[in-house]
């Protein structure tokens, strides 16, 4: 069964996020797993990669992870976005789309257990953070951010249990 083993708050610097917008009607079977599919057979990180610079991995823990950020708003609508946070000035390529962040802090929840155990767990890390005092930022037009980060290694490199850890980040105060 996957576990919150950890918490904490992140500052990180501005950043321009990169890549591609879906909805509900994008899923299969519930889930995105088949877009991130298409984002590996198409090589389209290949092509966000290539403007990730040193300097921004310094002020940016983990901003060369790959990410599945979501949008949710007050009416029911939702946004899943693939792809990357780059520098600030970063280009974006033909057949992106982007987001400007400012400078901001995280709430990080590290989800520990099989890969199959911890995906759509966004629900008990805001729980598990609000009771740990943290406030989230919502927009003004009633949208909340969040995302998972597929850190490497500890995403991609199972334990000796097999487990893995994925990252789920809030915006916070």
């Amino acid at each position: 069964m996957a576990e919150i083993i950890k918490t904490y708050k992140q500052n990180v610097s501005a950043a321009r996020f990169i890549g591609k917008k879906y909805g509900n009607a994008d899923r299969v079977e519930g889930m995105f797993g088949a877009k991130w599919g298409e984002w590996f057979q198409n090589g389209w990180f290949g092509i966000l990669e290539k403007q990730m610079t040193e300097s921004f991995k310094e002020t940016y823990a983990d901003g060369d992870a790959y990410i599945g950020l979501m949008r949710e708003f007050e009416r029911d609508s939702f946004e899943y976005w693939i792809g990357m946070f780059l520098p600030e000035d970063a280009a974006v390529p033909e057949g992106f789309e982007s987001v400007d962040f400012p400078k901001s802090a995280l709430g990080v929840c590290w989800i520990y257990g099989k890969e199959d155990e911890v995906y759509c767990r966004e629900g008990e890390c805001g729980e598990k953070l609000g009771k740990e005092g943290f406030a989230f930022v919502t927009e003004g037009q009633g949208a909340d951010w969040c995302f998972e980060r597929y850190a490497c290694p500890r995403f991609t490199t199972p334990d000796e249990k097999g487990n893995i850890i994925l990252d789920i980040c809030f915006f916070v105060k």
